[in-house]
């Protein structure tokens, strides 16, 4: 084997011998045996998971450079995990990791628990912070999971030609800090997407980019504070995810039922309460949109000094009836307005953005710099082109057709396999809410699906009041013939409960 390079490392310090991968130190091996020391510590990073299968090893030259050993030591490591069967040269893709020592296998627990038993526990006490973490993770061939898109959709080929075309025009500077509002060329773009869609009229500046609809509500928790604000009024039934992320920054959160027509103005006064969070264009989970008279009520609670918080978490999609103005739109000085992509494209972008009141612009500002410095620029600008070349537009166009067939699969399936159920919230939105009239509590039916393979959330979840059971019943992500299924089973579980 070939020795150590003896070059003179700058300035007359000490030679170097470490290494990023895997903080390797030539240092510490023995002299006349770096071959044997290098491959012992590449099979323990195997056996330990440090270099997973198909993990890709350096180049033997640059292994060699940056722990100044000859190349040879570093190749005939490899050779020795080759002839092991641990890794594999593959020319070009280089030297990957194809397999890990042998082990004995672990020692099986006495008792293995069901799966039923395992949904039994999710649904069996009130949801913690984590439930929804709990509940992606378990384990279900159908997933009716509430508010996810169809993200087999994802216009993959749009963003990646916006993405390329940001590249190649992007400038160096921009690659460095940005502003804490969001880029201006999204808040630009944002700006006129409200106006043609949701009749906001909003200048650039009035815009604030965020991280999604749940770090908006982040950001709101010490301004809120700042402005005598303890506690936000929310819709009952309303999203739980939502009340736990008021909750988590201190904020009580008193219930107001909703109607037919929308949340009640009269239970929302009693509560005393001097903002409230609001999902009017389309009620999560019923469905309900909140009738003019009732936004008028709304309206004059404001003018009295209440702060709505507006929610348009998937206002574009809709199928049987009209577009609603946003609040945003009516009372631009009391009505904090927060949207974002997650329903439209995907929740993995972190992409959203808040059109506060005048007088809570600059700390919700202050807020956000101090929280991360602003969004990702590069994601920000993919996102604008998309919405300034009418590929966003083209993509909500082709979803609204895609969603209403699923829709009335899902519709279909319940008049069949659930003929006593009553449907809530069909003409918009990605979810349907069923409730139902047999004495079964919902986390007991949804517990029993999951246990089927028919993941969904009972109805009780997003409630804090009394009320009838039943189930939040997402559909934008599954295919028909896994909606029927799904429901089919549901009808069954229902069944033999009852």
């Amino acid at each position: 084997m070939g020795a150590a390079s003896t070059a003179a490392a700058p300035d007359g310090a000490s030679p170097a011998y470490g290494s990023d991968f895997l903080q390797l130190d030539a240092g510490t091996a023995p002299e006349g045996g770096k071959a044997d020391w290098l491959a012992g510590r590449l099979r323990q990073a195997i056996a330990d998971g440090r270099l997973a299968l198909g993990s890709r090893l350096p180049p033997t030259r640059v292994l060699a450079a940056e722990l100044r050993v000859s190349r040879g030591v570093v190749t005939e490591a490899y050779r020795r995990l080759t002839e092991d069967g641990q890794v594999e040269g593959r020319r070009r893709g280089g030297t990957v990791v194809v397999a890990a020592p042998q082990e004995p296998p672990p020692a099986r627990p006495a008792t293995v628990p069901a799966q039923g038993a395992a949904s039994g526990a999710l649904f069996a006490n009130a949801p913690g912070a984590d439930v929804f973490d709990a509940l992606r993770a378990a384990p279900a061939r159908i997933d009716f999971t509430p508010g996810r898109p169809d993200l087999a959709a994802f216009p993959r080929t749009a963003w990646l030609r916006a993405e390329r075309a940001v590249l190649a025009e992007l400038s160096a500077d921009q690659l460095g800090y940005g502003d804490p509002r969001g880029d201006l060329r999204l808040r630009r773009a944002v700006a006129d997407w409200l106006a043609r869609g949701r009749g906001i009229r909003a200048e650039p500046d009035e815009v604030l980019i965020v991280a999604g609809t749940a770090q908006s509500l982040t950001l709101l928790h010490p301004v809120l504070r700042a402005d005598g604000i303890d506690s936000v009024a929310v819709e009952d039934p309303g999203a739980l995810g939502a009340r736990q992320h008021l909750s988590n920054g201190g904020l009580a959160t008193p219930p107001v039922p909703v109607d037919d027509d929308g949340v009640r103005v009269d239970a929302l006064r009693a509560t005393g309460a001097r903002a409230v969070l609001l999902t009017p264009a389309h009620q999560f989970p019923m469905g309900v949109v909140t009738s003019g008279e009732r936004r008028r009520e709304l309206l004059r609670w404001a003018e009295d000094g209440g702060l709505i918080i507006e929610d348009d978490y998937d206002a574009e999609h809709r199928y049987d009836r009209p577009p609603v103005p946003a609040l945003r739109s009516l009372l631009a000085d009391r009505v904090c307005y927060s949207g974002s992509v997650s329903k439209l494209l995907a929740p993995a972008l972190r992409i959203g953005w808040v059109v506060p009141p005048p007088r809570y612009r600059d700390a919700l500002t202050d807020a956000k710099r101090f929280v991360d410095l602003g969004n990702p620029v590069l994601p920000q600008l993919v996102l604008a082109r998309l919405m300034e070349s009418g590929d966003l537009e083209r993509h909500l166009r082709l979803l609204r057709g895609r969603h209403r067939c699923r829709r009335d699969a899902m519709i279909g399936a319940i008049a069949e396999h659930l003929p006593g159920a009553t449907v809530h919230g069909a003409a918009a939105g990605l979810h349907l809410t069923l409730t139902y009239t047999p004495a079964v509590p919902d986390t007991v039916l949804a517990a029993a699906a999951l246990a089927r393979g028919v993941k969904c959330q009972p109805l009780s979840w997003h409630t804090q009041l009394p009320g009838r059971p039943g189930l939040v019943l997402g559909y934008a992500a599954t295919p028909p013939g896994a909606i029927a299924e799904g429901v089919a089973a549901l009808g069954e579980v229902l069944r033999e409960l009852d």
